[in-house]
C-alpha cells in the first residue's frame, strides 16, 4: 500500500496539519513508511499573488523541515510528469521516507490576469502531445481522434448512467457495514445510548482521593 495525498497550492504552504503531519511522517508508531505529496499548484491559493500569499518562494518549501525531495514539474509536458512520478514512487520505495511533487498547471484566470492572457494563446496540452506523437509517427491522426472519441463516449455514458440513480446506498460506503448502525436498505436506524454516568457518592469519594496525600508528613510540592 502506498500513500499518496493531493494538495492544492495554497493548502500546502497555509495549512498546519501539513507541517504537523510531516513531523509525524517518520515516527515509529505513526509512520506511513512515505508519503507521496502531489500538489496541484495552479496559483490559485488565496486568490492573491503567491509573493502576497506566503514567505517563501515555493508553497511546497515546508516539505524542507523533513528534508523531503521536492519535485517540480510542468504539466504541459506528460512525460516529465509520469517520470517524476516514477522516480518520486522509487524514493518512497526505497527509502520509505515522504517525497513531494509540485504539479505546476494553472488555470487562475482571476488571480493573474496578465500571465494567462498569455497563456491561453498557448496551445493545450492534450494537442500539443498529440501533435509531437503524430509527427514521431507514434500514432495517426485517425487513432488520436478515435480515442478522443472512445474518451468522450466513456464520460458521457457513465453521465447518462447516473441520472438514473436515485437511491444513495450509505452501507456500500463502509468496509463492513455493522448491523447496529444501518438498517438493511442503508439508511441510518436510530440510536440510543446506554448511561455512561455514575452516581454522585462516587465521584465524590473519587475527587477526596485524587486531592489528598495518602502519607503522613509529605510535603507537597507548592506548584
Amino acid at each position: 500500500v502506498m500513500s499518496i495525498l493531493l494538495h492544492g497550492d495554497a493548502a500546502f504552504a497555509g495549512q498546519g496539519i501539513v507541517y504537523e503531519t510531516f513531523h509525524l511522517s517518520d515516527l515509529p508508531s505513526y509512520t506511513t513508511h512515505g508519503t507521496v505529496h502531489v500538489v496541484v499548484n495552479n496559483q490559485i491559493g488565496f486568490t492573491t499573488d503567491p509573493r502576497m500569499a506566503r514567505s517563501s518562494p515555493y508553497p511546497t518549501d515546508v516539505a524542507r523541515v523533513v528534508n523531503a525531495p521536492i519535485f517540480h514539474v510542468n504539466a504541459d509536458d506528460p512525460e516529465a510528469v509520469v517520470y517524476v512520478c516514477n522516480v518520486a514512487a522509487e524514493w518512497r520505495s526505497t527509502f520509505h521516507k515522504d517525497v513531494v511533487v509540485d504539479l505546476e498547471m494553472d488555470e487562475p484566470m482571476f488571480t493573474q490576469p496578465l500571465m494567462y492572457k498569455q497563456i491561453r494563446k498557448q496551445k493545450p496540452v492534450l494537442q500539443k502531445y498529440a501533435e509531437l506523437l503524430i509527427s514521431q509517427g507514434v500514432v495517426n491522426q485517425l487513432e488520436y481522434e478515435e480515442e478522443i472519441a472512445k474518451y468522450d463516449k466513456i464520460c458521457e455514458e457513465a453521465h447518462a448512467r447516473s441520472k438514473d440513480e436515485k437511491i444513495l446506498h450509505i452501507k456500500h460506503w463502509l468496509d463492513s457495514p455493522w448491523p447496529g448502525f444501518f438498517t438493511l436498505d442503508g439508511q441510518p436506524r436510530s440510536m440510543t445510548c446506554p448511561s455512561t454516568g455514575l452516581n454522585e457518592e462516587d465521584l465524590t469519594h473519587i475527587g477526596q482521593v485524587a486531592s489528598s496525600v495518602p502519607v503522613e508528613d509529605f510535603t507537597i510540592h507548592g506548584g
